[in-house]
């Protein structure tokens, strides 16, 4: 017999033997001796541990509690309780989502990189500033950088939720992300520069000092990446961007986190530089009325005039100029969108290479150049893994071409086959007799045609009893004699919902989404600190007097 002693809400000396009793046995005794109503009131805590009474296969003895151990035991509340487990529910509820989350972009980085045939309607690319796709590094840099661009829009989009231990934690996956690509390739985009300034503007949107010291470091990495990107001067950015100034809001962003970080740490001069810069650039990106509504007269939205106005200094002429010029971008996307999905939809029925690769657009429209037929030409690719010497070997040799138009046919019939198996056995299924539907069916009419004469001559009973009836010969007739697949993307597990969460932040932005930011927030945290700043300094004339 073994002894425990209790301490807190009820203090004694409770006899038992450790193997044969659970913690909910325990609890139970000690409510009961503490006159507690109901025993999930009673807390226990031994170790600095809080006991759970987990599945209840567990004795104590198991759970590492020893003779003479000492427990306390604490009194909540049956709603503090509750509200304790949905508390804990909800984090594992978050952790699952971050975990999906991380999952999804890695999948999508990794099918929209490798060549894989795309699964869904659209290819993610990734493009310059101007619109132009790029290349950067290997295989592996390109997955790293689109699979950081993607966990950033999400994060942003958190932000924008007012989810910010969300949107770190994501942004801390987006930098991992980045941390996989070559170095070198990454001093070429200012996408981790900023970044690492959402990270720091996490931080200050959680209160949280206990990052202060970090939060430095990340603020000067950032201001050494964007210097290298923007130029001191912003003359690089500005040249990309045709002149406008999309810089300013995110240098006042970095400015006024200098400022906090400063300021808690001493460093009350450099903090008011840093601030009082930052305060000129929020009076710069305050929209004159006036303006506003002058372009707002144009038929333009609000919120698009107050952007093209804040990108382009307030100027009135520029600002309508890059509206325009963005609308023309926009039909051009869609433009492109649709060509996109067409190719992606006829890359599916060219089906994929042995190494499981979509045909190379490229390297097809080449070889239709050349005079090739497509079909013919995106077989050879196929099969020679997009080789484009040994796919134009193939088609030149009178042999190897002839073989391959002979697969095409074949495939082909599959396909019909497979079509007409699927319309026989949609039909059965409205209780139509197989063999009727059978002769129907391959008579080559349309749907509406083949249901109007099956209706005509249609016996409820007769149907039943021949579909019913196990006939051997029926089910032999629902096999399809050439099951041989063509070339297909194999199906994979896929989280769906998370990745078009992911494909719809990356759809929303466009090269000037990251220098488009909400500036209500940091002009009242500028506001705040240099209310600080002053409030020391009067506090130091004071204390000099």
């Amino acid at each position: 017999m073994a002894k425990l002693r209790i301490a807190g809400t009820w203090v004694g000396v409770i006899d038992l033997e450790l193997e044969n009793w659970t913690v909910a046995m325990l609890r139970e005794e000690v409510a009961k001796r503490s006159n507690a109503q109901r025993p999930d009131s009673i807390n226990l805590i031994s170790a600095g541990k809080v006991l759970k009474d987990g599945d209840g296969s567990q004795n104590l003895t198991q759970l590492g509690i020893r003779n003479n151990a000492k427990i306390l035991a604490t009194r909540v509340s049956v709603d503090e309780g509750k509200s304790l487990e949905q508390e804990l529910m909800a984090e594992e509820e978050r952790s699952r989502r971050l975990a999906r989350v991380k999952a999804a972009a890695t999948a999508l980085s990794k099918r929209h990189v490798d060549g894989s045939l795309p699964i869904e309607d659209f290819n993610i690319e990734l493009e310059n500033q101007g619109g132009q796709k790029v290349q950067l590094g290997t295989e592996t840099d390109q997955r790293a950088v689109m699979m950081g661009l993607m966990l950033h829009e999400n994060a942003k989009n958190l932000l924008t939720r007012q989810l910010y231990k969300d949107a770190l934690e994501v942004l801390t996956m987006g930098e991992e992300a980045f941390s996989l690509c070559d170095p070198k390739v990454l001093e070429f985009i200012d996408n981790v520069p900023i970044l690492q300034i959402d990270m720091v503007w996490c931080y200050f949107l959680l209160r949280d000092i206990s990052w202060l010291s970090v939060a430095g470091i990340r603020l000067e990495k950032a201001r050494e990446g964007l210097e290298r990107c923007h130029g001191k001067d912003f003359s690089r950015v500005r040249l990309l961007q045709a002149g406008c100034q999309p810089e300013l809001a995110l240098h006042m962003r970095l400015e006024l986190l200098e400022g906090v970080v400063a300021y808690h740490n001493g460093q009350l001069d450099k903090s008011k530089k840093a601030l009082t810069s930052a305060q000129a650039k929020f009076s710069q990106l305050q929209v004159p009325d006036e303006a506003l509504s002058h372009v707002m007269s144009m038929g333009f939205k609000e919120r698009d005039a107050r952007r093209a106005l804040r990108l382009n200094n307030q100027d009135i002429r520029r600002a309508v100029d890059f509206l325009f010029e963005e609308k023309t971008k926009r039909k051009q996307k869609r433009e492109d969108d649709i060509r996109h999905r067409t190719e992606i939809m006829e890359l599916k029925q060219y089906g994929v290479t042995p190494l499981k690769k979509a045909v190379n657009v490229e390297k097809l429209k080449e070889l239709v150049a050349i005079g090739f037929e497509k079909k013919l030409a995106a077989e050879a690719l196929r099969r020679n893994e997009n080789d484009f010497q040994k796919a134009l070997d193939d088609l030149t040799n009178p042999e190897t071409n002839f073989a391959i138009q002979i697969d095409i046919e074949s495939r082909k019939r599959k396909r019909e086959q497979r079509a007409v198996n699927a319309r026989i056995e949609e039909l059965v299924s409205m209780g139509f007799d197989r063999s009727r539907v059978v002769v129907v069916v391959q008579a080559g009419e349309t749907m509406e045609q083949t249901m109007s004469r099956l209706l005509s001559e249609f016996d409820p009973l007769q149907a039943f009893d021949a579909n019913s009836s196990g006939n051997p010969a029926s089910e032999a007739s629902n096999l399809n004699p050439d099951s041989v697949e063509g070339p297909s993307t194999a199906d994979e597990e896929r989280d769906v919902e998370m990745e078009d969460e992911l494909a719809r932040d990356i759809g929303k932005a466009d090269a000037l989404s990251d220098y488009d930011i909400e500036v209500t927030k940091q002009g009242e945290a500028i506001q705040e600190y240099l209310a600080l700043l002053a409030s020391t300094d009067s506090k130091d004339a004071l204390s000099s007097c």
